[in-house]
């Protein structure tokens, strides 16, 4: 554990670092003179999210091919594993996308064996274990548990709904609440969540990457507010000055039909839609605020995540234009 910590020449292997997550993450640890490498199955896509001056490496490799990975993983001294498929079109593939999401993560730690790697940080969801618990975050636990079965140290941060420009469940509650004055709802608009901003996100990456002590561990993240999915839907057209909402509840309405509903009104396809939903009806806020003893932050609001979030948007509803 003597060299758990990294030091100024170290170099950190970024995977999934051109999503949503990744390429903030990029920026932050640009911003921290830390030495990256980041793969890419198209690199030319990564150098875009590369800021001038950065020391940041791309390699050409697939968490499917296990060359490219033991080549990516040479001199790397610890990885962000950001990778997780939510789905394709089709909610037919949704299963087939978790197998996939567990045999790359087997791939990994194999690789990250070999090559003795030091840490693995992992951003996974927020939710109880036990029975109930939606195929999507059944799948983000077991892809945990398998990167926490290396040599590696792993590190597990656990978050609910992430607030941010670009990401899958943000840009399903803006387009149902700029789009729709009166919704229709199931149940799941009762559960409780603790949305988190992505720059909180991000910012509790970087400092577990740069505190040692929180290597081996896992640890819930969330923002400073804790709501019922009806109370986020409310607060985000109070964010954005819009007129009330109505909401109705309508607890016949199952996960399926919800989908289906959420890909008529918003880009999101339902293969992608569906998982988000399912999950809708696990409660998941945090059961401990740990973290904040080893990456203290100033969190954000959830109504401050929005009109960041907003300010961001470029398309879709609210933005001139559209």
């Amino acid at each position: 554990m003597n060299d758990i910590g990294l030091k100024a020449e170290d170099r950190v292997l970024i995977l999934g670092a051109t999503g949503f997550i990744g390429k903030r993450l990029v920026r932050e640890l640009a911003r921290e003179h830390i030495k990256m490498r980041i793969l890419a199955r198209t690199p030319s896509k990564a150098e875009g999210i590369v800021p001038e001056g950065a020391d940041a490496e791309i390699v050409k490799g697939d968490l499917t091919e296990k060359k490219s990975l033991e080549d990516a993983l040479k001199g790397i001294h610890s990885a962000y594993y950001l990778v997780h498929s939510m789905g394709g079109k089709s909610l037919l593939k949704n299963t087939e996308f978790a197998q996939m999401d567990k045999k790359a993560a087997k791939n990994f730690v194999a690789a990250s064996d070999k090559a003795e790697l030091k840490r693995i940080i992992y951003l996974g969801g927020l939710g109880e274990k036990g029975e109930g618990l939606s195929e999507h975050l059944q799948s983000r636990a077991e892809v945990g548990n398998i990167l926490a079965s290396g040599k590696a140290s792993a590190t597990i941060l656990r978050a609910a709904v992430i607030i941010g420009a670009g990401g899958a469940s943000y840009e399903m509650l803006r387009y149902l609440v700029e789009r729709l004055p009166v919704m229709t709802c199931p149940r799941w608009i009762r559960t409780r969540i603790q949305p988190i901003a992505v720059q909180d996100v991000v910012r509790y990456l970087s400092g577990c990457l740069k505190n040692p002590e929180t290597a081996g561990q896992t640890y819930d993240i969330g923002g400073p507010d804790i709501l019922t999915y009806k109370s986020m839907m409310e607060k985000y057209a109070e964010a954005r000055g819009l007129a009330k909402r109505i909401i109705i509840d309508l607890p016949f309405i199952t996960p399926s039909l919800s989908a289906y509903w959420v890909d008529l009104v918003t880009p999101i396809p339902s293969g992608i839609a569906h998982p988000l939903i399912e999950g809708m009806k696990n409660e998941v806020i945090c059961k401990d605020n740990r973290i904040d003893d080893f990456v203290p932050i100033e969190k954000t609001s959830f109504m401050d995540a929005v009109k960041i979030a907003f300010s961001e948007e470029t398309g879709g509803p609210g933005v001139s234009g559209f």
